[in-house]
């Protein structure tokens, strides 16, 4: 591909990006844009004006040398200087300021976009289109986390929502199972995001993992368990989750009346996007914490994966003695393979994607739920941090545990399978559930 049309490539995902969140947004009157819903979401309004600072600051103050055209507007949409539960009394701009805004921004990133030498070895930035890629997959994150704080927005968000795939018959509900030895992890690629990189061996044992993702049905099995009430299935900080929220379901399950049995599917509805649904048994479970997805592993005889273990299981091709790109290869995901782009603001039943099968056989790891795993979000061995601190080393540490595999709501930008998610985990807003590891026999 020419540098011509690399630039023109950029210049459309660029677009797709900012109409992506616009349709997002476009059902959203300005009082529910500016209200925050939950404390540990922002403010529509504030992830609308975020995006537009980030591309300033990285495709025209970073590129240029520049200094920003107001401090103060930088300052207000910082991350850093205004965490999440302060965001809803800043002045954040209306809608139609940061339209203009952001246009204005364009024109400008565009301009030297024009100018740029995407070839150049000596600017780590621009080589490969680095920088663009980051803008644009930080645009992409920022319209999952949107679609968090729309899950829960008073009112409603959509008045219809897509049909789901019917079920596929015959679903292997077994596990796979992943021999002893020394595999590749980690992006050998100069693309976002530092915390991937850089590609290094590691050694496992035998292991074996699902070959689907936890099930709502596997899910009310395990509540009818008594898996909520069983102490042996909960560690210290899950206990005291546990006391703390009350919580005995995942989120946005309620019950169709008090009486019913609690095992029986037709008991359970699932509130998405301002729609009432019955809980379906044959989805992935979502909206579950690290706290339950440990719990639920502990009663199932198993455990959650590692990091490593997950993302081997995902890439590792023994034909090839190599590692994919995606689970089902190194081609670009589609509509066959995964649950991704927003489709269907909901995962897809198990059985949905064949074609986007692991080669050790897993299916569904990208797209659908992202899953638990029992890792902390450390650096990888010879880590460095770039283009910024405070993207990744300024989380490492054992606050956080690593998810992976990306949800139905994520775009195919960060649904690579080295793609390194992380949250705390009491955490129950973002589209997560999990599927269990087992050691092997030695």
């Amino acid at each position: 591909m020419s540098e011509d049309e690399r630039k023109r490539r950029i210049a459309a995902d660029l677009d797709e990006a900012r109409r992506r969140t616009v349709a997002l947004l476009s059902g959203v009157d300005d009082g529910r844009l500016h209200a925050q819903p939950d404390p540990i979401l922002s403010p529509l309004a504030w992830d609308y004006g975020h995006v537009g600072v980030y591309e300033e600051l990285w495709l025209v103050d970073a590129l240029s040398g520049e200094r920003p055209r107001d401090e103060r507007r930088m300052a207000m949409y910082d991350a850093f200087t205004n965490p999440r539960r302060s965001r809803a009394g800043l002045p954040l701009m209306r809608r139609a300021d940061v339209d203009s805004y952001r246009d204005s921004v364009r024109d400008r990133a565009l301009a030297l976009l024009d100018e740029a030498d995407l070839d150049s070895t000596g600017d780590a930035l621009l080589r490969d289109g680095y920088v663009y890629g980051l803008v644009t997959q930080h645009e992409h994150q920022h319209c999952e986390t949107m679609l968090q704080s729309l899950q829960i927005l008073p009112g409603g968000w959509r008045p219809a929502l897509p049909p789901l795939p019917e079920p596929r018959p015959g679903v292997r509900r077994d596990t796979v199972t992943v021999p002893a030895g020394t595999y590749p992890v980690g992006n050998p690629l100069h693309e976002p995001y530092d915390n991937e990189s850089p590609r290094h061996p590691v050694e496992l044992n035998a292991y074996r993992i699902d070959r689907f993702p936890v099930t709502c049905g596997d899910w009310l099995r395990f509540m009818a368990g008594g898996g909520y009430d069983r102490d042996e299935l909960w560690d210290d900080d899950g206990l005291r989750w546990r006391a703390e929220s009350g919580e005995r379901a995942p989120k946005h399950w309620r019950l169709v009346r008090d009486d019913a049995d609690a095992a029986d599917p037709r008991a359970w509805s699932v509130e998405r996007f301002g729609h009432v649904l019955p809980l379906r048994d044959d989805l992935p479970v979502m909206h579950v914490c690290f706290h339950e997805a440990q719990a639920y592993a502990r009663w199932a005889g198993g455990r959650l994966p590692t990091e490593q273990e997950w993302e081997v299981a995902a890439t590792w091709d023994p034909q090839r003695g190599a590692a994919r790109r995606y689970p089902w290869g190194d081609e670009e995901p589609t509509e066959r393979h995964a649950n991704l782009d927003q489709r269907m603001f909901s995962p897809a039943p198990i059985g949905s994607y064949p074609d986007g099968a692991s080669a050790l056989g897993c299916e569904q790891m990208v797209g659908d739920v992202w899953e638990w795993t029992q890792s902390h979000f450390t650096a990888y061995p010879g880590f460095r941090a770039f283009p910024y601190r405070e993207y990744s080393e300024v989380f490492f540490g054992s606050e956080y545990r690593v998810l992976r595999g990306a949800s139905w709501a994520a775009r195919s930008s960060v649904a690579r399978a080295t793609f390194r998610n992380w949250d705390y985990p009491i955490r129950r807003q973002i589209f997560a559930g999990l599927r269990c590891a087992y050691d092997a026999p030695r």
